[in-house]
């Protein structure tokens, strides 16, 4: 077993220093994939794939043709995507001497060492902290190795007095109702404390970290469950992964990267559940939805400039958007309820991408105080607002 492990580590990984290739799509439509295979095994590895050396070429025939030549083809994932995938479902695996090797390979084409710190911290909420540390230990021996200097900077954005009010509004924006329903009559009142601590640790601690954006952390977290077969959090994670702005098509593509690292039974587990939940998404065409936001009053009219506009662009240049209706409460203006109705899960998905939504976002993120999306089904559906 030892002699299949330093074989693997030497023939997948290589163990160089490659030239960094950025996240540069190559084109390998007409390759076959052995072709394909030596490509991106060079970009990754900076040497030859294939080569018949070792104690058991015939195995590492079939891998690398498998994984570089086949799946690394599969979907529509820039090079960098699929190695940070990669990292973090080999870290929640604890298989860490492939990790090591794949951590060499995400420098080699443009994660930033930031980046890969990052996606290391992300998995510990999932697999708990002694996990999370054996793997960012074996990343930052690939960071010495490098003459990476540590530690790295710190990335953190919140402290004790706005912890949990941050992660509150990503929480009720990914998750609308939390998980109250499932931790409510845990003996002893505890299921309050789980929620808490999903709040402010999660959500409020990790997720709002800078570094990786917030649809890259739920498409990788998403990865992590795939990897530990966390059944009950795929489902559910899947809408939080749709919420962050990923297309259903790409968290299908993820699991795909998955799956020579976790096998075909966690894969075709993790694929079936987006399969029945993307058809259930589609059964519901329309999107309608309440925002209920409260704005610190002292920034209530700078609020105010950022939603005028996001809501006249939008109604104005996106045909999916039906209605985005903004009201105040008359006695506590800081109050603001928006009915936003879109003509189907694309159109919302699409309209988190524009330009004029991560203004709006970005500009009033500090702004908000509390934040809850309540979805909504209508009583007469398809009936127009005159």
């Amino acid at each position: 077993m030892t002699k299949l492990i330093l074989t693997f580590i030497l023939m997948a990984g290589c163990i160089v220093t490659a030239t960094a290739q950025g996240d540069e799509t190559k084109d390998t439509i007409g390759m076959d994939r052995t072709a394909v295979c030596r490509d991106n095994y060079r970009t990754l590895f900076g040497c030859e794939a294939l080569t018949g050396q070792g104690t058991d070429p015939e195995m590492m025939d079939i891998l690398q043709k498998f994984i570089f030549g086949e799946v690394f083809r599969c979907g529509d994932l820039d090079i960098k995507t699929r190695e940070l995938i990669t990292c973090v479902t080999l870290a929640s695996m604890q298989t860490l001497p492939q990790l090591k090797a794949h951590a060499g390979a995400a420098l080699n084409v443009g994660v930033k060492p930031i980046e890969l710190r990052e996606a290391m911290y992300l998995t510990a909420p999932f697999i708990g902290f002694p996990k999370m540390l054996n793997a960012v230990g074996t990343v930052n021996e690939v960071f010495a190795d490098r003459g990476i200097s540590l530690p790295l900077q710190d990335v953190g954005t919140v402290d004790e007095s706005d912890r949990h009010e941050r992660g509150s509004a990503i929480q009720d924006m990914l998750y609308p109702g939390g998980i109250s329903g499932v931790m409510a009559g845990v003996p002893g009142g505890l299921g309050e404390d789980v929620e808490q601590f999903l709040t402010d640790y999660f959500f409020g601690e990790i997720y709002t970290r800078g570094a990786i954006d917030l649809q890259t952390r739920e498409l990788l977290g998403y990865c992590i469950l795939t990897a530990i077969g966390a059944e009950s959090q795929l489902r559910s994670h899947y809408h939080g992964c749709i919420n962050a702005g990923n297309a259903p098509e790409t968290v299908a593509a993820a699991v795909v990267q998955c799956l020579p690292y976790v096998g075909f039974p966690a894969g075709i587990k993790a694929l079936g559940i987006i399969k029945g939940e993307a058809a259930h998404a589609d059964e519901t065409a329309q999107v309608v939805r309440l925002s209920r936001i409260v704005v610190d009053p002292e920034k209530i009219d700078e609020y105010n400039a950022y939603l005028r506009e996001e809501i006249t662009e939008s109604m104005a240049k996106e045909p999916g958007v039906l209605t985005l209706y903004a009201t105040s409460e008359r006695d506590n203006p800081s109050n603001i309820t928006i009915l936003e109705i879109y003509a189907s899960r694309e159109a919302y998905q699409s309209h988190l991408q524009t330009p004029h939504f991560k203004k709006y976002k970005e500009g009033t993120l500090a702004m908000v105080m509390d934040l809850k999306l309540i979805d909504s089904t209508p009583i007469i559906p398809g009936l127009k607002i005159k």
